[in-house]
C-alpha cells in the first residue's frame, strides 16, 4: 500500500471515529455509533499493517499479534457480564497506558527512531518520549488501582496518606528534575536511568491518585481515566509520527474530559476535588451534625404482594434504577415488570442519574441489554419535576443518588449534589438488603419519611415475586 493511499485510509478513519463518537452520545443511534467505530479501526489496523512503514517480514508477527489479541477480546466479550463492565473498562484504559509507556520505551532504544534528527528535533522527540511514557504509566497504574476497586478485589474506602499532597508535589517536582536529566543525556544508557525513576514515580503516583479517592466518585474516575488513555495514545502517535494515532488520541482525551467535567456538575463537585481525593468513604466517617446525622422516625417495610398492588394501581410510576440493579443482575426482571405495567396501561418511566452505578452510562448499558425501550429512559434533569405527579416511585438498590439530605443538610458530604426527588412522589419504594449506607457513607432520611416503604431482600428476588404478584 501506497503512502498516499495509506493517509487517505487514516482520514477515513478519522471520520468514521468521528461519526462513532456522534452516534454513541444517544441510545437510539449508540448501535450505529459502535459499527462506525468498529469499520473504523479495521481500516485504521489494515491501513498500518499494509502500510509503507511495515515490512514484508514485519507482517507476519503483526497479523499473529492482532489475531492473538482478538482472540482474547473475543473471549473477553463473551464471558465477562454485564455487571463486570466498569472493572472491563478500567482494565481496557490500562492496556492503553502500558502499550503508551513500552511504546516510549521501544522508541527510546531504537537508533532509527533518532537518526538525523537536528538537535532542536531531537530534543522534541526526547520530550515526546519522556511525556509519553509519564501519562502511559500514571494511566496503567491508575486503571490497575480502579479495576482493584471496581471490581471489589480493593476496598472502595479512600486511602489518604498523612501529608498525599505533599507526596504528589515532591513526585512531580522529581519527575520535572528527571525530566531535565533526560533531556541532557547525551547516550541510551545514561538516559535510561532518569526514564526508569521517573516511570517508578509516575507509577506510584497513578496508583495513589486512585487510591485516594472514594466509592462515590469512581465514575468520575472511570472517565478520567478514559480521558488519561486518549491522550496516552496521542502521546504514542507523536513518538511513532503517527498522525491518526495523535487524532484518535484527541478524540477520546477531550471527550473525555468533557465527560469527566459534565458528571462533577452532576456530583456537584470540582474536578481538582476529585482528584484530590478523600470523597465516599464505605469506612466508618465521622458524622455530619445535621439533619442526616441522626434520621427520624420509623421504617415502614412492605412485602413484595403489597408492591405488587401499588404498582397494579398506580396510573404513573418512575423507576430508579441503581448498583443494587446490576449487583443482582436484575436488569431483565425490571423489563419484564415494565412490560407487564404498561400492558395494563400504566406509564412507567425511568430516571437515570448521571453518576448511578460505577461508570458513565452503566444504567443505560443494562437497561438497553435488558430490550427496555429507549423512549421511556430519561436522565435525572427530565424527570424530577415529574414526582410530584407519580403515584409510585421505585428505587432499585440506589442510595446516594436519591438522599434527600443533598438538598435539606448544609453539614452532609453530598449536600448541593443534584438527586432524583423519590419522596416527593405520593409512595416511594426503596429496594435494599439491608439498612447499610451507600457507596458514599451517608445516612439516607428518605428510608424514613412517611411516605416511603422499605422492600428488604435481594433485588432479583423480590422482583421475581412482584412479578408474579402482577401476573396473578
Amino acid at each position: 500500500m501506497s503512502a498516499s493511499l495509506a493517509t487517505v485510509a487514516y482520514i477515513g478513519a478519522t471520520i468514521l471515529f468521528i461519526l462513532s463518537l456522534g452516534g454513541l452520545s444517544n441510545q437510539e443511534t449508540a448501535r450505529r455509533g459502535n459499527l462506525y467505530g468498529m469499520i473504523g479501526m479495521s481500516l485504521a489496523v489494515l491501513a498500518t499493517i499494509f502500510g509503507p512503514q511495515v515490512t514484508a517480514e514485519g507482517i507476519p508477527m503483526i497479523v499473529g499479534s492482532v489475531l492473538v489479541g482478538a482472540l482474547i477480546g473475543l473471549y473477553a466479550a463473551r464471558k465477562v457480564q454485564m455487571t463486570q463492565m466498569p472493572e472491563l473498562v478500567a482494565l481496557m484504559h490500562s492496556m492503553v497506558g502500558m502499550a503508551a509507556a513500552l511504546v516510549g520505551y521501544a522508541t527510546y532504544v531504537d537508533p532509527e527512531a533518532s537518526k538525523n534528527l537536528d538537535s532542536a528535533a531531537h530534543a522534541i522527540h526526547a520530550g515526546e518520549i519522556y511525556i509519553g511514557i509519564f501519562i502511559g504509566a500514571v494511566t496503567f497504574s491508575g486503571s490497575v488501582a480502579a479495576f482493584g476497586k471496581l471490581s471489589g478485589r480493593i476496598g472502595g474506602s479512600p486511602l489518604l496518606l498523612p501529608a498525599r499532597h505533599w507526596l504528589n508535589l515532591v513526585g512531580l517536582i522529581a519527575v520535572v528534575y528527571f525530566g531535565r536529566e533526560f533531556m541532557n543525556a547525551h547516550t541510551v544508557q545514561e538516559g535510561m536511568v532518569p526514564l526508569i525513576i521517573m516511570t517508578a514515580i509516575a507509577l506510584l503516583f497513578g496508583i495513589h491518585m486512585v487510591m485516594a479517592i472514594g466509592g462515590a466518585d469512581m465514575p468520575v474516575v472511570v472517565s478520567m481515566l478514559n480521558s488519561y488513555s486518549g491522550w496516552a495514545a496521542a502521546a504514542t502517535g507523536f513518538m511513532l509520527s503517527n498522525d491518526l494515532l495523535i487524532v484518535i488520541g484527541a478524540l477520546v482525551g477531550s471527550s473525555g474530559a468533557i465527560l469527566s467535567y459534565i458528571m462533577c456538575n452532576a456530583m456537584n463537585r470540582s474536578f481538582i476535588s476529585v482528584i484530590a481525593g478523600g470523597f465516599g468513604t464505605t469506612a466508618a466517617a465521622p458524622k455530619p451534625t445535621g439533619e442526616a446525622a441522626e434520621p427520624q422516625g420509623e421504617v415502614s417495610p412492605i412485602l413484595a404482594t403489597e408492591t405488587a398492588e401499588l404498582l397494579r394501581d398506580a396510573k404513573n410510576v418512575i423507576v430508579v434504577p441503581g448498583y443494587g440493579m446490576a449487583v443482582a443482575q436484575a436488569q431483565h426482571t425490571v423489563f419484564e415488570i415494565t412490560k407487564t405495567l404498561r400492558d395494563k396501561g400504566v406509564n412507567v418511566r425511568f430516571g437515570i442519574h448521571p453518576v448511578a452505578g460505577r461508570m458513565p452510562g452503566h444504567m443505560n448499558v443494562l437497561l438497553a441489554e435488558a430490550k427496555v425501550p429507549y423512549d421511556i429512559v430519561f436522565e435525572m434533569d427530565e424527570l424530577n419535576d415529574d414526582f410530584p405527579e407519580t403515584d409510585v416511585a421505585i428505587v432499585i438498590g440506589a442510595n446516594d443518588i436519591v438522599n434527600p439530605a443533598a438538598q435539606d443538610d448544609p453539614t452532609s458530604p453530598i449536600a448541593g449534589m443534584p438527586v432524583l426527588e423519590v419522596w416527593k412522589a405520593r409512595t416511594s419504594i426503596v429496594m435494599k438488603r439491608s439498612m447499610a449506607s451507600g457507596y458514599a457513607g451517608v445516612d439516607n432520611p428518605l428510608f424514613y419519611k412517611e411516605n416511603n416503604r422499605m422492600l428488604f431482600g435481594d433485588a432479583k428476588k423480590m422482583l421475581d415475586e412482584v412479578l408474579l404478584a402482577l401476573k396473578a
